[in-house]
């Protein structure tokens, strides 16, 4: 198992352009939008969702 750091917060206006097949452009994803509305809504997520956050080093989740 990889041990990961914890993530640091997310600024809510962060966001990150990534490739998408098919795509001729880069897509802009709000993650600092998607995290915040997770982290308030986590009351509202699947185990296996939080879970998954965890895994990822949300230690929010």
């Amino acid at each position: 198992m990889t041990a990961f750091l914890p993530a640091p917060p997310v600024p809510r206006g962060h966001a990150e352009e990534i490739a998408v097949d098919g795509e001729p452009e880069p897509v802009v994803i709000k993650l600092g939008v998607w995290t915040s509305n997770n982290r308030a809504r986590r009351d509202k997520l699947t185990p296996e969702q939080l879970g998954a956050l965890r895994e990822l080093g949300m230690e929010w989740a």
